[in-house]
């Protein structure tokens, strides 16, 4: 019993939540602010993604699966919605990509490589692979041409701001439809079932505990965003950088891990699903819907990206997409995902940010 006590738990850093609320209080530094609130966003963001599978294993596979499409992303909704409503364009447009890279490569490359330490080799559903796969090259695409539209021609805000909702909208509507999809017309092919899972709390705990998380995550939210320019001064870092892989890897911490420990018991299906549900949410869903946030709040921002951020997409999709397409893989594919995530971390932070905006 002293032993399941005493054992770690990412649970524990929720102690950052008042710790960072008392740093503001007293106007500590920003930095100091900017850490903790950062610290106290990761348990916060494991406590969403509990209490909405428990969600989920109370309303079956297919509300389960809205559900958790639903809600999958919440923290990094709300820390980029205050982001655009801070004017921090450049940030919250790199925490998008960090999202959607480090899910790929980061979480993907971490599971196959932890997973294929304990086994020889693993194996997975590549029909779902192939689905998902096909989803981000969409996204690709869509951040691949109103990039190439602003920089192979002369072109107006409106113009740009066109293009961007234009873009915004076809990719909502077609996340929509892969999300009737896998969910009601062809379940049964891609998404394991759930009927058997139980649920961790009750219905109304679950609710509570949501609703209340998603308050606090506001608020350190708020936080992190008003600390973010003094921080980056005092860093001596780029605005890049810190959306791409600070910001991003805050969001997503508690999905990291959960990604991992089913590759550890050879679950890899599920693990596939976090790691490419995630980014395939980021891409087609929130990105573009921030688009429609940013025009209600009067600050417009476009859906147009630099150059070196759609390289990244792109490029990792295509090193995901070879390495998924046989159904199965191994511990050096894993390590060769990490290293392509390292080589993105070190090329962005001598590099910078976007070559215009």
């Amino acid at each position: 019993m002293i032993q399941a006590v005493a054992r770690p738990s990412i649970y524990w850093l929720l102690v950052f939540v008042p710790i960072s609320v008392t740093v503001e209080l007293v106007g500590g530094q920003p930095l100091a602010v900017f850490a903790t609130a950062c610290l106290a966003i990761v348990p916060l963001a494991a406590l969403i993604g509990r209490s909405t599978e428990s969600l989920a294993a109370h309303s079956g596979p297919r509300v389960g699966g809205l559900l958790n499409a639903t809600f999958g992303n919440l923290t990094e909704l709300v820390v980029a919605v205050l982001l655009v409503s801070a004017g921090e364009f450049e940030v919250v447009k790199a925490s998008l990509i960090g999202s959607i890279v480090g899910n790929m490569v980061l979480v993907m490359g971490a599971s196959f490589f932890a997973g294929g330490l304990r086994h020889k080799e693993l194996f997975f559903s590549n029909r779902s692979a192939g689905l998902q796969t096909s989803s981000l090259l969409l996204a690709v695409l869509a951040l691949m041409m109103p990039a190439l539209f602003v920089n192979l021609r002369s072109n107006t805000t409106d113009q740009r701001l066109v293009v961007s909702v234009g873009v915004a909208a076809v990719l909502i509507a077609l996340y929509l439809a892969a999300l009737l999809f896998t969910n009601v017309t062809h379940s049964q092919l891609f998404r394991a079932p759930t009927e058997d899972e139980e649920a961790e709390w009750s219905m109304a705990r679950a609710i509570t505990i949501l609703m209340a998380t998603a308050l606090v995550v506001g608020l350190e939210s708020e936080l992190l965003v008003r600390s973010i320019e003094p921080a980056i001064e005092a860093l001596g870092i780029s605005r890049v950088f810190i959306g791409m892989f600070v910001i991003a890897i805050v969001g997503n911490a508690a999905e990291h891990s959960s990604a991992v420990v089913f590759a550890l018991r050879n679950k890899m299906d599920v693990s596939l699903e976090i790691a490419f549900g995630s980014s395939t949410q980021i891409a087609l869903f929130v990105a573009p819907l921030l688009v429609f946030v940013s025009l209600a709040l009067g600050k417009p921002m476009d859906f147009v990206f630099s150059p070196f951020e759609v390289a990244a997409v792109a490029l990792s999709t295509l090193m995901v997409a070879v390495a998924v397409m046989d159904g199965r893989t191994n511990w050096l594919e894993g390590l060769q995902l990490l290293g392509a995530y390292v080589i993105l971390g070190v090329s962005f932070f001598f590099v910078g940010g976007p070559v215009g905006d």
